[in-house]
């Protein structure tokens, strides 16, 4: 499905119906469907809408604003273009720092907040040589399976989870492959996001290289108190492909507490 927000087409892919509806967003490299296995099983209960941010899977990529606030304000409005009354943000790695943002606008309709490996709120800390390493992290077939094998996973994916990210990650634009390294992830939101005022679940992998559980409760369960992480044994950075069930089984847990699912 496609919806025309801030001048672009925005894509996103749709399961499940009912008055409470999860909005999920990727990481920089992936796409809607590096979600494809989690929103398979919530959708049984829930209203699930998994976005590609500008500049990666299906949706438009202009030449520049990619931005936290330009990010925010396509997932904002794919949510008021649909009418979603009732929500729950479930942001993962650059997606999870894009929903806290979003969050900390208090906006109406929001009830909770499902951080999966967030990049945590305050500049993300790197030396020039390794952020140079990070920008060309997807330049190649080779470079991508490098950033897969030693930075992103610590269980071994599915032929076709490897075969997908890969594609999604060599897929995106110039431009948004270039930002985040460059820029968005510089940004600094660290005195915003105690302004959350909703649940907000952390889900942190124990083996995570990019966003570990210490840097989690340094950085972002410091500035939101009413934050609670769970952190997922012998798992990576992209726990939704390496442990789908925990992940989802979480999410499902964590929305019970909020609104009633879908009979």
């Amino acid at each position: 499905m496609k919806v025309a927000t801030n001048n672009l087409s925005i894509h996103v892919e749709q399961q499940g119906s009912g008055d409470c509806a999860l909005v999920f967003l990727h990481y920089w490299g992936g796409s809607s469907r590096t979600w494809r296995h989690v929103t398979k099983q919530l959708a049984r209960d829930f209203h699930c809408l998994a976005i590609d941010h500008r500049g990666w899977g299906q949706s438009d990529a202009p030449a520049d604003g990619y931005g936290l606030a330009d990010l925010a304000a396509d997932a904002e409005g794919v949510i008021q273009a649909l009418g979603l009354r009732r929500y729950l943000l479930v942001g993962h790695s650059m997606g999870g720092k894009v929903a806290q943002l979003m969050a900390s606008r208090r906006p109406e309709g929001l009830m909770g907040l499902v951080l999966v490996a967030p990049s945590p709120p305050q500049p993300m800390a790197m030396p020039q040589p390794a952020r140079d390493i990070m920008a060309a992290a997807y330049n190649s077939r080779q470079a991508v399976e490098a950033t897969l094998d030693h930075m992103l996973t610590a269980r071994t994916l599915s032929g076709e989870d490897r075969e997908f990210a890969i594609a999604d990650s060599l897929g995106g634009a110039p431009a948004a492959k270039a930002a985040w390294p460059r820029a968005t992830s510089l940004e600094d939101i660290s005195a915003t996001v105690s302004e959350i005022a909703v649940p907000v679940l952390v889900i942190a992998g124990e083996l995570d290289r990019v966003d570990t559980p210490d840097l989690l409760r340094a950085e972002l369960l410091s500035r939101v108190p009413q934050a609670v992480m769970v952190i997922l044994p012998g798992t990576g950075h992209l726990s939704m492909l390496e442990a789908p069930d925990e992940v989802s089984q979480l999410i499902h847990q964590f929305c019970g507490q909020i609104f009633t699912p879908q009979a």
